[in-house]
């Protein structure tokens, strides 16, 4: 007599609880840790793209200190003055009319002879030829005017990060990143000194340059000169 064969029962990978149901809420430990250590770059990335590292070439165009032409033409000649700016007129053999003189709040100077004289939106040269025509057409013949850029006001850096006084800050002339960074009351403790961030618009494209600043004070690096509305941000330190 052939014992009956005993049917096989149907394969179920599924325990209770289990499957496609379960896996839609399933939390992977691993993962949840992962995700905690991404908080802080979240975060900054929120605050300034800039601020964070990550792969060159993406949200933007990243370049090194030593990829950035550093013979820009003098904050003089290149830069437009606005209000707040302190400008040094020199008129040859002329001085009472030399000296200092600063931009008003609707962007004029207070010229002697010429009264209020419209700067804003102008450079230091377009400046000299404004005040050469007017002192030119009435009171002096052939005068010779020149415009010098003392305080530049109306353009500002901004410096945060790991600095101890982070904040808005005039641009001078010529002025280096270390500069800015000692306006800014110097590093924290956990200042990430080598990987300093600064954002810049070059042609209307935003660029982010990596500046050792660290490399600058023991002489192995150049120092790197700012531009009127940089962005340089300190990261902290991972270690």
């Amino acid at each position: 007599m052939i014992a009956p064969q005993s049917r096989p029962r149907p394969r179920s990978d599924a325990t209770p609880g289990s499957g496609a149901r379960a896996s839609e809420g399933r939390i992977d430990p691993g993962g949840f840790g992962v995700g905690l250590r991404l908080v802080p770059l979240l975060l900054c990335s929120l605050v300034v793209s800039a601020g964070c590292k990550g792969p060159r070439g993406t949200g933007g165009t990243t370049l090194r200190a030593d990829e950035v032409p550093q013979s820009p033409a003098p904050a003089s000649t290149s830069t437009t003055l606005g209000p707040g700016d302190l400008i040094e007129v020199r008129v040859f053999e002329e001085a009472d009319l030399s000296g200092p003189y600063r931009v008003a709040p609707g962007g004029t100077i207070d010229f002697p002879l010429c009264g209020k004289v419209r700067v804003e939106g102008m450079n230091t040269s377009a400046t000299a030829d404004a005040l050469t025509r007017c002192l030119g057409e009435k009171y002096l013949k052939h005068p010779q005017v020149t415009v010098l850029l003392r305080e530049y006001n109306s353009k500002k850096i901004f410096v945060f990060g790991e600095v101890q006084k982070p904040g808005t800050f005039p641009y001078e002339e010529d002025m280096s990143i270390i500069q800015a960074i000692t306006m800014a009351g110097g590093f924290t403790k956990v200042a990430s000194k080598n990987d300093i961030a600064v954002t810049r618009q070059v042609e209307g494209k935003e660029t982010k340059i990596r500046v050792p600043v660290a490399d600058i004070g023991t002489g192995r690096e150049r120092n790197f000169r700012l531009q009127p509305g940089d962005i340089v941000f300190v990261p902290e330190s991972i270690f």
